[in-house]
């Protein structure tokens, strides 16, 4: 039976007793039935598992003591940083959710030329909080004990204003004349890949992308929807290039 993994955003050592955040109490008690003195697994995103028993419930909230410290190895040595277009309601959830679980590095929500979905700085706001806890979730599941960042939604130029400094490679997803995967001569430890939204990149977004040094990646003849273009490109890189 595999053990329950829940991310907590706090310091962990071992011989700590710690309170479990709201959700994962009602996580572990109302969903897994579990009872004090099962074992749990908690990670923090330092890189560690902290193994880890229930101690006492109360109401809906549960405590646990953290008994021991392991070094997790399940981050890719290829970083891959996402920057996807919005994608309308639970699309994105599915992209962030799929990304984390695939082994992405870091996520950036872009607002492109074609980009149908709008957000004021409230609503974007809490959208940030809930794909939060997507990565996290996504993170529980997928036994990282890395917790990816996602950034705020940003406008495409804004985002490619800002100076990268981890020379990746950049790569954005047009259909097209374009370089395929297998074909890319080289790729360091590092790429970023850029993807747009369901109506695709606009002329001045292609511009841009090309100005800041992205190369055209086309993935085979036909045409994929935004949910599934960037974690097939992800998918083919961390076989070709990363830990698959």
């Amino acid at each position: 039976m595999r053990i329950p993994r829940f991310h907590l955003d706090a310091p962990l050592t071992p011989d700590a007793r710690v309170q479990l955040p709201a959700q994962a109490a009602a996580h572990a008690l109302r969903v897994l039935r579990l009872q004090p003195g099962d074992a749990i697994t908690l990670f923090n995103g330092d890189g560690n598992e902290y193994r880890a028993r229930l101690v006492a419930t109360h109401g809906r909230g549960a405590s646990a003591q953290v008994e021991s410290c392991v070094k997790v190895e399940t981050e890719s040595a290829l970083r891959i940083t996402l920057a996807q277009a919005l994608a309308r309601g639970e699309k994105m959830d599915w992209i962030v959710q799929k990304a984390i679980e695939l082994g992405v590095a870091a996520i950036v929500p872009i607002v492109t030329e074609r980009s149908e979905v709008k957000l004021d700085d409230q609503r974007a706001a809490k959208r940030l909080d809930h794909w939060r806890a997507v990565v996290s979730a996504a993170c529980e599941q997928a036994g990282r004990a890395v917790v990816p960042s996602i950034e705020a939604p940003q406008p495409l130029a804004q985002w490619l204003a800002t100076p990268a400094t981890d020379g990746a490679l950049r790569l954005m997803l047009h259909p097209g004349d374009g370089t395929r995967l297998r074909a890319l001569e080289s790729v360091a430890n590092a790429v970023t890949l850029a993807v747009g939204p369901e109506g695709g990149f606009g002329e001045r977004d292609l511009a841009a992308l090309r100005e800041a040094g992205f190369r055209n990646l086309v993935l085979g003849p036909r045409i994929l929807r935004t949910e599934t273009a960037g974690l097939a490109a992800i998918a083919v890189l961390q076989a070709l290039y990363g830990d698959w």
